[in-house]
């Protein structure tokens, strides 16, 4: 059945003036949390030694309200919303560098990771942020430690994995993972099953951008990455790669934290298909009770 012109051109109005709605608010939410943490500055001058905590107060306002609200709203104007081999951040900044491409199944990723030493990160949750809190404070050690959300295919990483450094949760080796799309293809005409960044954390600091608590990670992205797949190949022999050479040209650029990041453009395309997964310590139990 034909759709008339004018039809056509009444749901076009309907869309743009949903969409000029849902603009509105957006940036009204993004002026309002602007003037409440500007009240919330000026007013903590006025309340002696109070203005402390109200000064905590602005502070936690602009950092997890102002400034993320701000960054989403400016790079969904100016952030390329397609593949361009970065990640992003929750707040809608360049993240890490993707730099690492794996042909598989989750399962034999994570089994040549754990055949590495390699230990899965918890999920991000009140209690798993407190702990890596109280962990990074008293230096004690959190070898599950979560890893914040970055986005790739406008979804956050599906898993991650990592590697503390001395017992020390400030610094560690880490990895994120994404399924990639049905019949997706790299630029170039590559074929994958998964894309990864992997980087290393170095320290806790602020974000540069958003004055967020964070981890702060090192400049040279591809000593990661090559750590990531020598430790894998080490674990299993039956591991190989190819490298995609200049997938990207090499850059230095910085990541939604404010740290400094650089890399020579090249894609290690890591094949564990033919590793085996262990089974399951139920499956082998129920199989010797049936035997």
């Amino acid at each position: 059945m034909s759709v008339s012109p004018r039809s056509e051109r009444a749901r076009r109005r309907r869309i743009s003036r949903g969409a000029a709605v849902d603009w509105f608010f957006f940036v009204f939410a993004g002026l309002a949390a602007i003037w409440l943490a500007y009240l919330s500055l000026t007013e903590s001058f006025r309340v002696g030694w109070w203005g402390l905590l109200v000064a905590i107060a602005f502070w936690v306002l602009l950092a997890y309200l102002v400034l993320p609200r701000l960054h989403r709203i400016l790079t969904t104007i100016y952030v390329p919303d397609y593949f361009i081999g970065r990640t992003r951040t929750s707040d809608g900044l360049l993240g890490d560098p993707v730099n690492l491409a794996f042909l598989g199944e989750a399962e034999q990723i994570k089994a040549a990771l754990r055949v590495a030493r390699w230990t899965e990160a918890d999920p991000v949750t009140l209690a798993s942020s407190w702990r890596i809190v109280t962990s990074t404070l008293s230096r004690r050690s959190y070898g599950e430690a979560p890893v914040s959300p970055l986005f790739l295919f406008g979804r956050q990483q599906d898993f991650a994995f990592q590697q503390e450094v001395d017992g020390n949760p400030a610094k560690r080796h880490h990895v994120r993972f994404w399924r990639c799309p049905d019949d997706w293809l790299l630029p170039g005409g590559y074929r994958v099953d998964w894309l990864a960044a992997g980087t290393f954390d170095t320290a806790v600091g602020l974000s540069l951008f958003t004055l967020q608590i964070t981890h702060r990670i090192d400049a040279d992205t591809d000593i990661e990455r090559d750590h990531i797949v020598r430790s894998l190949r080490e674990g299993a022999r039956e591991i190989t790669v190819n490298v995609i050479a200049d997938f990207s040209t090499g850059y230095h650029s910085r990541n939604g934290g404010g740290d400094s990041i650089r890399t020579d453009g090249d894609l290690p395309v890591v094949d564990v298909r033919a590793v085996r997964v262990p089974e399951a310590p139920s499956a082998r139990a129920a199989g010797e009770v049936s035997a």
